[in-house]
């Protein structure tokens, strides 16, 4: 087989991963190397999907000894099988950085023979990349779990970013739909990658020319709807995720229907978007607003209105605490209003230093009026001509995010009609004709 068959076949396998970020490394280009993670050095471009990604997003293989029910590449489908060989991927890598069609790479792999044979061909790989060809860009790796703690050590000193994808939310769907993997298997690299960034923190501090345990962080994936997992107990997972394993990001992949199984839903459903994005919002809230997942969702309310945002949601059901006066709110309380982001917030606190805010201040900071005018007032006023009731907030509100029925959520956007790209389109790619 070859090389352009083989990078067909991983990046179409590698296309459902969604953990794909190319943030927080300061990885600078050495004398000699090439590429480099510093300040705005990562391009954006666009999948055939419409996904937005910055790097090379490929496997290894797609070979695996696992048989994942919900996984296009478990050993029991009938697919074509390729692999790179460490060679390979390193020049495939360059030759594409060369011609400026990427800053970096994003690497994962399905299990070849066992996890510690599959990480030292990773491996072997990223030495390729960082020792012989200089490379000094962007590198995201998937650990693979079950692996030696020495050969995550070793990947984490090649790589900027890691991580290990969860994908289901609870050990009895782990049973049901993965049978080879467990919650231990997956969290312990968790741990030992927390405690090896916490120890390059320790030891940058004494020397700045230590090395570094994937300065960018880690991160890891949900799938969403494969399983009857509620939106709480993913948020709950999310929110002990970040306190325990001091995450980066949590990323969440709406579930589509590649495999027909009793276990799954039907291959003619939709993938739930509207649900993977009131996840995003409601990770949003955890990460930067100060809520707290029993906040948003508890034991009688599991899954968030499909019809309102988290934030919107939260705050219909505390009318109690508003309506707040902007002019003399605490940073805390005004991160809750629902059109107030973090920037805005920020805005208000210094601006009421040198005056009283009205509602045309407020706009000109950036806060969002049309959500927020119903839960604040200025000067002790409200907006005038404005009248409020349950029944109408409630009306107002759905009808400002423009979906009104289930039956309008937001489709996945194609920018490219993939038959049209053929093994033509790849090679003239390779080669620099396009």
């Amino acid at each position: 087989m070859d090389l352009i068959d083989k990078l067909t076949i991983l990046t179409d396998s590698a296309k459902y991963d969604v953990a794909c970020t190319s943030s927080g490394s300061e990885r600078k280009s050495a004398p000699g190397s090439v590429g480099s993670t510093v300040s705005m050095g990562i391009c954006h471009s666009f999948a055939a999907d419409g996904r937005c990604i910055s790097l090379l997003k490929v496997l290894m293989t797609n070979n695996c000894i696992y048989d994942c029910k919900y996984c296009v590449n478990r050993k029991s489908n009938d697919t074509r099988r390729a692999a790179f060989t460490p060679r390979e991927l390193a020049e495939l890598t360059m030759h594409f950085y060369r011609r400026n069609y990427i800053e970096g790479l994003f690497l994962s792999s399905g299990i070849l023979r066992n996890p510690d044979y599959t990480m030292e061909r990773m491996i072997q790989a990223l030495e390729l990349l960082r020792d012989e060809y200089k490379f000094g860009g962007y590198i995201h790796v998937k650990a693979i779990p079950g692996a030696d703690d020495a050969l995550i050590t070793r990947l984490g000193h090649l790589a900027d970013r890691m991580s290990v994808n969860i994908e289901l939310p609870s050990q009895e769907s782990l049973t049901l739909l993965a049978p080879d993997k467990t919650k231990e298997s997956i969290l312990r690299p968790m741990g030992l990658m927390r405690e090896k960034i916490r120890e390059t923190s320790t030891e940058l501090a004494v020397s700045r020319h230590a090395p570094k345990f994937a300065p960018a962080g880690q991160s890891t994936q949900l799938i969403i709807g494969a399983t009857p997992d509620t939106d709480f107990r993913i948020l709950k997972l999310t929110e002990g995720l970040y306190q325990k394993y001091k995450l980066k990001r949590v990323f969440y992949s709406a579930y589509t229907p590649v495999m027909e199984h009793s276990l799954l839903p039907a291959k003619d459903s939709k993938p739930p978007l509207l649900r993977e994005h009131r996840l995003y919002q409601a990770d949003w809230l955890l990460r930067f607003y100060g809520f707290q997942a029993q906040e948003l969702l508890d034991e009688n309310h599991q899954n968030f209105d499909p019809l309102l945002d988290p934030k919107c949601n939260w705050a219909l059901h505390h009318m109690e605490l508003f309506p707040v006066e902007v002019n003399r709110a605490p940073y805390e309380m005004l991160l809750r209003v629902p059109g107030i982001g973090v920037r805005s917030a920020q805005r208000i606190l210094k601006a009421r230093k040198t005056g009283s805010l009205d509602f045309t201040g407020l706009k000109k900071l950036g806060v969002v009026l049309k959500r927020a005018q119903y839960f604040i007032t200025c000067r002790d006023k409200g907006l005038e001509g404005l009248r409020i009731s349950q029944h109408s907030l409630l009306r107002a509100l759905i009808s400002e995010t423009g979906i009104k029925r289930l039956e309008d959520q937001p489709e996945q956007l194609s920018f490219f009609d993939e038959s049209l790209v053929t093994r033509e389109d790849a090679v003239k790619c390779l080669t620099g004709q396009i």
